[in-house]
Protein backbone atom coordinates (compact mmCIF):
# COMPACT_ATOMS: atom_id res chain seq x y z
CA UNK A 1 0.00 0.00 0.00
CA UNK A 2 1.30 3.42 -0.99
CA UNK A 3 0.56 6.14 1.56
CA UNK A 4 -0.54 9.53 0.20
CA UNK A 5 -0.87 12.90 1.93
CA UNK A 6 -2.96 15.62 0.27
CA UNK A 7 -2.21 19.29 0.89
CA UNK A 8 -5.28 21.29 -0.16
CA UNK A 9 -7.66 18.33 -0.02
CA UNK A 10 -10.94 20.30 -0.23
CA UNK A 11 -9.92 22.24 -3.36
CA UNK A 12 -10.62 21.08 -6.90
CA UNK A 13 -7.29 19.26 -7.31
CA UNK A 14 -7.57 17.72 -3.85
CA UNK A 15 -11.07 16.42 -4.54
CA UNK A 16 -10.00 14.98 -7.89
CA UNK A 17 -7.01 13.31 -6.22
CA UNK A 18 -9.22 11.65 -3.63
CA UNK A 19 -11.57 10.51 -6.39
CA UNK A 20 -8.70 8.73 -8.16
CA UNK A 21 -7.38 7.26 -4.90
CA UNK A 22 -10.83 5.93 -4.04
CA UNK A 23 -10.82 3.95 -7.29
CA UNK A 24 -7.68 2.11 -6.17
CA UNK A 25 -8.12 1.38 -2.48
CA UNK A 26 -6.17 -1.85 -2.94
CA UNK A 27 -3.11 0.17 -3.97
CA UNK A 28 -3.26 3.53 -2.15
CA UNK A 29 -4.04 4.65 1.38
CA UNK A 30 -4.88 8.23 2.37
CA UNK A 31 -2.78 8.91 5.48
CA UNK A 32 -3.10 12.69 5.95
CA UNK A 33 -5.21 15.59 4.69
CA UNK A 34 -4.83 19.37 4.97
CA UNK A 35 -7.36 22.05 4.10
CA UNK A 36 -7.96 25.74 4.72
CA UNK A 37 -11.21 26.41 6.62
CA UNK A 38 -13.75 24.17 4.87
CA UNK A 39 -14.72 22.18 7.95
CA UNK A 40 -17.73 20.50 6.34
CA UNK A 41 -15.70 19.41 3.32
CA UNK A 42 -12.91 18.07 5.49
CA UNK A 43 -15.42 16.25 7.71
CA UNK A 44 -16.83 14.37 4.71
CA UNK A 45 -13.34 13.48 3.49
CA UNK A 46 -12.23 12.26 6.90
CA UNK A 47 -15.23 10.00 7.31
CA UNK A 48 -14.84 8.57 3.81
CA UNK A 49 -11.05 8.14 3.65
CA UNK A 50 -10.17 7.72 7.35
CA UNK A 51 -6.77 9.50 7.39
CA UNK A 52 -4.57 9.29 10.45
CA UNK A 53 -4.08 13.07 10.46
CA UNK A 54 -6.18 16.07 9.41
CA UNK A 55 -4.89 19.66 9.46
CA UNK A 56 -6.89 22.89 9.29
CA UNK A 57 -5.58 26.41 8.74
CA UNK A 58 -6.37 27.73 12.22
CA UNK A 59 -7.19 26.56 15.71
CA UNK A 60 -10.87 27.51 15.48
CA UNK A 61 -11.43 25.44 12.31
CA UNK A 62 -9.51 22.54 13.81
CA UNK A 63 -11.65 22.60 16.96
CA UNK A 64 -14.84 22.68 14.91
CA UNK A 65 -13.63 19.69 12.91
CA UNK A 66 -12.66 17.82 16.08
CA UNK A 67 -16.12 18.38 17.55
CA UNK A 68 -17.88 17.43 14.30
CA UNK A 69 -15.93 14.18 14.03
CA UNK A 70 -16.84 13.14 17.58
CA UNK A 71 -16.82 9.41 18.14
CA UNK A 72 -17.01 8.72 14.40
CA UNK A 73 -13.57 10.26 14.05
CA UNK A 74 -11.86 7.99 16.53
CA UNK A 75 -8.27 7.50 15.45
CA UNK A 76 -8.09 10.72 13.39
CA UNK A 77 -5.77 13.31 14.93
CA UNK A 78 -6.71 16.93 14.18
CA UNK A 79 -4.01 19.63 14.10
CA UNK A 80 -3.86 23.28 13.07
CA UNK A 81 -1.77 26.01 11.49
CA UNK A 82 1.62 25.96 9.80
CA UNK A 83 2.86 23.27 12.16
CA UNK A 84 -0.10 21.09 11.25
CA UNK A 85 0.59 21.57 7.53
CA UNK A 86 4.20 20.54 8.08
CA UNK A 87 3.03 17.40 9.90
CA UNK A 88 0.82 16.43 6.98
CA UNK A 89 3.63 17.13 4.49
CA UNK A 90 6.16 15.03 6.38
CA UNK A 91 3.84 12.29 7.66
CA UNK A 92 5.95 9.13 8.08
CA UNK A 93 3.23 6.96 6.54
CA UNK A 94 3.18 8.90 3.24
CA UNK A 95 5.43 8.04 0.33
CA UNK A 96 3.75 10.60 -1.93
CA UNK A 97 2.48 14.11 -1.23
CA UNK A 98 -0.03 15.91 -3.44
CA UNK A 99 0.96 19.59 -3.15
CA UNK A 100 -2.28 21.36 -4.13
CA UNK A 101 -2.50 24.39 -1.85
CA UNK A 102 -3.21 27.40 -4.07
CA UNK A 103 -0.85 30.36 -4.01
CA UNK A 104 2.36 31.23 -2.21
CA UNK A 105 0.92 29.68 0.96
CA UNK A 106 1.76 26.29 -0.51
CA UNK A 107 5.52 26.93 -0.68
CA UNK A 108 6.54 26.09 2.89
CA UNK A 109 4.54 22.84 3.28
CA UNK A 110 5.73 21.67 -0.14
CA UNK A 111 9.32 22.35 0.90
CA UNK A 112 8.65 20.39 4.09
CA UNK A 113 7.55 17.43 1.97
CA UNK A 114 10.69 17.71 -0.16
CA UNK A 115 12.94 17.78 2.90
CA UNK A 116 11.12 14.73 4.27
CA UNK A 117 12.07 12.80 1.13
CA UNK A 118 8.57 12.36 -0.33
CA UNK A 119 7.67 11.96 -3.99
CA UNK A 120 6.12 15.34 -4.82
CA UNK A 121 3.03 15.54 -7.01
CA UNK A 122 3.29 19.25 -7.76
CA UNK A 123 0.03 21.10 -8.41
CA UNK A 124 1.16 24.24 -6.57
CA UNK A 125 2.88 26.15 -9.37
CA UNK A 126 3.56 29.11 -7.09
CA UNK A 127 6.26 27.12 -5.24
CA UNK A 128 8.33 27.33 -8.41
CA UNK A 129 7.18 30.81 -9.40
CA UNK A 130 8.14 32.30 -6.03
CA UNK A 131 11.27 30.30 -5.27
CA UNK A 132 12.16 28.22 -8.33
CA UNK A 133 15.95 28.12 -7.93
CA UNK A 134 15.82 27.45 -4.20
CA UNK A 135 13.05 24.87 -4.58
CA UNK A 136 14.87 22.90 -7.26
CA UNK A 137 18.09 23.01 -5.23
CA UNK A 138 16.19 21.49 -2.28
CA UNK A 139 14.84 18.82 -4.64
CA UNK A 140 18.35 17.96 -5.84
CA UNK A 141 19.71 17.91 -2.30
CA UNK A 142 16.93 15.59 -1.08
CA UNK A 143 17.09 13.39 -4.17
CA UNK A 144 13.29 13.31 -4.54
CA UNK A 145 11.09 12.97 -7.60
CA UNK A 146 8.87 15.88 -8.62
CA UNK A 147 6.03 14.95 -10.97
CA UNK A 148 4.01 17.84 -12.46
CA UNK A 149 0.24 17.84 -12.07
CA UNK A 150 -0.66 20.88 -14.16
CA UNK A 151 -2.12 19.32 -17.30
CA UNK A 152 0.31 21.26 -19.50
CA UNK A 153 3.45 20.33 -17.60
CA UNK A 154 2.33 16.76 -17.16
CA UNK A 155 1.84 16.60 -20.93
CA UNK A 156 5.33 18.00 -21.51
CA UNK A 157 6.76 15.48 -19.04
CA UNK A 158 5.14 12.67 -21.03
CA UNK A 159 6.47 14.00 -24.35
CA UNK A 160 10.07 14.72 -23.31
CA UNK A 161 12.87 12.23 -24.02
CA UNK A 162 13.90 9.94 -21.14
CA UNK A 163 16.76 10.92 -18.88
CA UNK A 164 17.79 13.99 -16.92
CA UNK A 165 19.82 15.75 -19.61
CA UNK A 166 19.23 19.27 -20.87
CA UNK A 167 16.61 19.97 -23.51
CA UNK A 168 19.39 20.67 -26.02
CA UNK A 169 21.05 17.31 -25.30
CA UNK A 170 17.70 15.58 -25.82
CA UNK A 171 17.18 17.23 -29.19
CA UNK A 172 14.34 19.45 -27.95
CA UNK A 173 14.07 22.79 -29.71
CA UNK A 174 10.93 24.18 -28.09
CA UNK A 175 8.16 23.56 -25.57
CA UNK A 176 4.66 24.55 -26.67
CA UNK A 177 2.30 25.33 -23.78
CA UNK A 178 -1.34 25.26 -24.83
CA UNK A 179 -3.90 27.68 -23.40
CA UNK A 180 -7.67 27.57 -23.78
CA UNK A 181 -7.82 31.36 -23.96
CA UNK A 182 -10.30 31.43 -21.09
CA UNK A 183 -13.90 32.66 -21.14
CA UNK A 184 -13.04 36.06 -22.66
CA UNK A 185 -10.92 34.93 -25.60
CA UNK A 186 -13.23 36.47 -28.20
CA UNK A 187 -14.72 39.24 -26.07
CA UNK A 188 -14.09 42.78 -27.40
CA UNK A 189 -11.56 44.75 -25.37
CA UNK A 190 -14.11 47.36 -24.29
CA UNK A 191 -16.40 44.64 -22.89
CA UNK A 192 -13.66 43.51 -20.47
CA UNK A 193 -14.30 46.65 -18.42
CA UNK A 194 -17.60 45.29 -17.10
CA UNK A 195 -17.08 41.53 -16.77
CA UNK A 196 -18.03 40.03 -13.41
CA UNK A 197 -16.27 37.51 -11.18
CA UNK A 198 -19.00 34.99 -12.02
CA UNK A 199 -18.25 35.36 -15.73
CA UNK A 200 -14.50 35.09 -15.14
CA UNK A 201 -14.95 31.89 -13.15
CA UNK A 202 -17.12 30.23 -15.83
CA UNK A 203 -14.29 28.45 -17.62
CA UNK A 204 -15.41 26.92 -20.93
CA UNK A 205 -13.52 23.62 -20.51
CA UNK A 206 -12.09 23.08 -17.03
CA UNK A 207 -13.63 22.77 -13.56
CA UNK A 208 -11.23 24.79 -11.41
CA UNK A 209 -11.15 26.90 -8.26
CA UNK A 210 -12.10 30.59 -8.43
CA UNK A 211 -8.58 32.00 -8.18
CA UNK A 212 -7.18 29.74 -10.90
CA UNK A 213 -10.22 30.43 -13.07
CA UNK A 214 -9.57 34.18 -12.92
CA UNK A 215 -5.89 33.54 -13.69
CA UNK A 216 -7.02 31.60 -16.75
CA UNK A 217 -9.27 34.47 -17.81
CA UNK A 218 -6.38 36.98 -17.59
CA UNK A 219 -3.84 34.48 -19.07
CA UNK A 220 -1.77 34.91 -15.90
CA UNK A 221 -2.22 31.19 -15.28
CA UNK A 222 -0.33 30.56 -18.51
CA UNK A 223 2.30 33.10 -17.50
CA UNK A 224 2.86 31.31 -14.20
CA UNK A 225 3.10 28.05 -16.14
CA UNK A 226 5.83 29.56 -18.33
CA UNK A 227 7.87 30.28 -15.19
CA UNK A 228 7.08 26.81 -13.86
CA UNK A 229 8.24 25.19 -17.12
CA UNK A 230 11.48 27.15 -16.96
CA UNK A 231 12.37 25.58 -13.61
CA UNK A 232 10.87 22.11 -14.09
CA UNK A 233 12.45 21.41 -17.46
CA UNK A 234 15.43 23.77 -17.59
CA UNK A 235 13.86 25.63 -20.51
CA UNK A 236 15.03 29.10 -21.45
CA UNK A 237 12.26 31.68 -21.96
CA UNK A 238 13.01 31.66 -25.70
CA UNK A 239 12.39 27.88 -25.72
CA UNK A 240 8.82 28.30 -24.43
CA UNK A 241 5.92 29.33 -26.65
CA UNK A 242 2.26 29.74 -25.67
CA UNK A 243 -0.34 28.55 -28.18
CA UNK A 244 -4.05 29.24 -27.70
CA UNK A 245 -5.99 26.03 -28.35
CA UNK A 246 -9.68 26.58 -27.49
CA UNK A 247 -10.70 22.90 -27.39
CA UNK A 248 -8.23 22.03 -24.57
CA UNK A 249 -7.71 18.58 -26.09
CA UNK A 250 -3.98 18.90 -26.78
CA UNK A 251 -2.55 19.65 -23.37
CA UNK A 252 0.92 20.65 -24.59
CA UNK A 253 3.54 19.74 -27.15
CA UNK A 254 7.30 19.26 -27.45
CA UNK A 255 9.08 20.19 -30.68
CA UNK A 256 12.33 18.42 -31.65
CA UNK A 257 15.21 19.55 -33.86
CA UNK A 258 14.41 16.87 -36.45
CA UNK A 259 11.02 18.44 -37.16
CA UNK A 260 8.99 16.05 -34.98
CA UNK A 261 6.36 17.44 -32.64
CA UNK A 262 5.00 15.18 -29.90
CA UNK A 263 1.68 16.03 -28.26
CA UNK A 264 -0.34 14.59 -25.38
CA UNK A 265 -4.11 14.55 -25.93
CA UNK A 266 -7.04 13.79 -23.68
CA UNK A 267 -10.35 15.06 -22.40
CA UNK A 268 -9.99 18.15 -20.15
CA UNK A 269 -10.13 16.44 -16.76
CA UNK A 270 -7.46 16.84 -14.07
CA UNK A 271 -7.85 13.23 -12.99
CA UNK A 272 -5.75 12.17 -16.00
CA UNK A 273 -2.50 13.92 -14.95
CA UNK A 274 -3.21 13.06 -11.30
CA UNK A 275 -3.51 9.35 -12.10
CA UNK A 276 -0.43 9.52 -14.30
CA UNK A 277 1.68 11.05 -11.52
CA UNK A 278 0.33 8.78 -8.79
CA UNK A 279 1.24 5.61 -10.69
CA UNK A 280 4.25 6.74 -12.74
CA UNK A 281 5.92 4.97 -14.48
CA UNK A 282 2.89 2.63 -14.56
CA UNK A 283 -0.63 3.62 -15.66
CA UNK A 284 -3.89 3.30 -13.75
CA UNK A 285 -7.54 3.99 -14.54
CA UNK A 286 -8.52 7.59 -13.71
CA UNK A 287 -12.27 7.70 -14.25
CA UNK A 288 -11.87 9.92 -17.30
CA UNK A 289 -13.77 8.98 -20.45
CA UNK A 290 -11.63 8.06 -23.48
CA UNK A 291 -11.07 10.82 -26.04
CA UNK A 292 -13.40 10.57 -29.04
CA UNK A 293 -11.63 12.29 -31.92
CA UNK A 294 -14.73 12.08 -34.12
CA UNK A 295 -16.67 14.02 -31.51
CA UNK A 296 -13.88 16.61 -31.21
CA UNK A 297 -13.81 16.85 -35.01
CA UNK A 298 -11.42 19.82 -35.20
CA UNK A 299 -8.46 21.37 -33.41
CA UNK A 300 -7.82 25.12 -33.63
CA UNK A 301 -4.73 27.16 -32.75
CA UNK A 302 -4.01 30.88 -32.53
CA UNK A 303 -1.47 33.24 -31.04
CA UNK A 304 -2.25 34.79 -27.62
CA UNK A 305 -3.37 38.42 -27.65
CA UNK A 306 -1.02 40.04 -25.14
CA UNK A 307 -2.45 43.51 -25.80
CA UNK A 308 -5.86 42.56 -24.41
CA UNK A 309 -4.35 40.12 -21.91
CA UNK A 310 -1.02 41.67 -20.82
CA UNK A 311 -0.47 39.33 -17.85
CA UNK A 312 1.26 36.79 -20.08
CA UNK A 313 3.81 39.38 -21.25
CA UNK A 314 4.36 40.47 -17.63
CA UNK A 315 5.19 36.88 -16.67
CA UNK A 316 7.74 36.59 -19.49
CA UNK A 317 9.26 39.88 -18.31
CA UNK A 318 9.50 38.50 -14.77
CA UNK A 319 11.30 35.28 -15.70
CA UNK A 320 13.62 37.04 -18.15
CA UNK A 321 14.60 39.53 -15.43
CA UNK A 322 14.77 36.86 -12.73
CA UNK A 323 15.73 37.47 -9.12
CA UNK A 324 12.82 38.37 -6.87
CA UNK A 325 10.63 39.68 -9.72
CA UNK A 326 8.66 36.43 -10.28
CA UNK A 327 7.79 36.40 -6.55
CA UNK A 328 6.66 40.03 -6.83
CA UNK A 329 4.54 39.21 -9.90
CA UNK A 330 2.85 36.34 -8.09
CA UNK A 331 2.18 38.31 -4.90
CA UNK A 332 0.69 41.27 -6.74
CA UNK A 333 -1.48 38.93 -8.81
CA UNK A 334 -2.84 37.13 -5.75
CA UNK A 335 -3.83 40.44 -4.13
CA UNK A 336 -5.38 41.81 -7.33
CA UNK A 337 -7.35 38.63 -8.06
CA UNK A 338 -8.68 38.53 -4.50
CA UNK A 339 -9.79 42.16 -4.84
CA UNK A 340 -11.51 41.43 -8.17
CA UNK A 341 -13.33 38.42 -6.73
CA UNK A 342 -14.42 40.63 -3.84
CA UNK A 343 -15.86 43.24 -6.19
CA UNK A 344 -13.33 45.91 -5.19
CA UNK A 345 -11.68 46.38 -8.59
CA UNK A 346 -12.58 45.74 -12.21
CA UNK A 347 -11.12 42.98 -14.37
CA UNK A 348 -8.75 45.27 -16.37
CA UNK A 349 -7.26 46.59 -13.11
CA UNK A 350 -5.62 43.22 -12.41
CA UNK A 351 -2.75 43.60 -14.92
CA UNK A 352 -2.45 47.33 -14.21
CA UNK A 353 -1.85 46.67 -10.53
CA UNK A 354 0.63 43.89 -11.25
CA UNK A 355 2.62 46.02 -13.69
CA UNK A 356 2.66 48.99 -11.33
CA UNK A 357 3.99 46.85 -8.49
CA UNK A 358 6.67 45.34 -10.74
CA UNK A 359 7.79 48.77 -11.91
CA UNK A 360 8.08 50.10 -8.36
CA UNK A 361 10.04 47.11 -7.08
CA UNK A 362 13.79 46.84 -6.58
CA UNK A 363 14.78 43.45 -7.94
CA UNK A 364 17.19 41.54 -5.70
CA UNK A 365 19.03 38.22 -6.15
CA UNK A 366 16.77 35.30 -5.17
CA UNK A 367 19.43 33.49 -3.18
CA UNK A 368 17.75 33.41 0.25
CA UNK A 369 14.24 32.28 1.14
CA UNK A 370 13.80 35.19 3.54
CA UNK A 371 14.69 37.64 0.73
CA UNK A 372 11.91 36.13 -1.38
CA UNK A 373 9.44 36.19 1.50
CA UNK A 374 10.24 39.86 2.17
CA UNK A 375 9.76 40.67 -1.53
CA UNK A 376 6.43 38.84 -1.35
CA UNK A 377 5.32 40.84 1.71
CA UNK A 378 6.35 44.20 0.24
CA UNK A 379 4.65 43.45 -3.08
CA UNK A 380 1.42 42.52 -1.32
CA UNK A 381 1.46 45.70 0.74
CA UNK A 382 2.01 47.86 -2.36
CA UNK A 383 -0.66 45.96 -4.31
CA UNK A 384 -3.18 46.54 -1.51
CA UNK A 385 -2.45 50.27 -1.63
CA UNK A 386 -3.08 50.26 -5.37
CA UNK A 387 -6.28 48.25 -4.92
CA UNK A 388 -7.53 50.93 -2.52
CA UNK A 389 -6.72 53.57 -5.13
CA UNK A 390 -8.55 51.69 -7.87
CA UNK A 391 -11.44 50.71 -5.60
CA UNK A 392 -13.86 53.40 -6.74
CA UNK A 393 -13.51 52.29 -10.36
CA UNK A 394 -14.91 48.81 -9.82
CA UNK A 395 -18.47 49.98 -9.85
Amino acid sequence: MIGVSVLGSTGSIGRSTLDVLARHRDRYRVVALAANRDVEGMLRQCLEHRPELAAMADVESAQRLREALGREGAGIEVVAGDEGLAQVAAHPGAQQVMAAIVGAAGLQPTLAAVRAGKRILLANKEALVVAGALFMEEVRRAGVEVLPIDSEHNAIFQCLPPGDGSLDEGGVSRILLTASGGPFRTLPAEALETVTPEQACAHPNWDMGRKISVDSATLMNKGLEVIEAHWLFGARPDQIQVVVHPQSVIHSLVQYVDGSVLAQLGNPDMRTPIAHALAWPARIESGVAPLDLFEVARLDFEAPDTRRFPCLALAFRAIETGGTLPAVLNAANEVAVEAFLGGRIGFPHIPRIIEAVMERTTVLPADELETLMEADREARALARELVDGFGGAAG
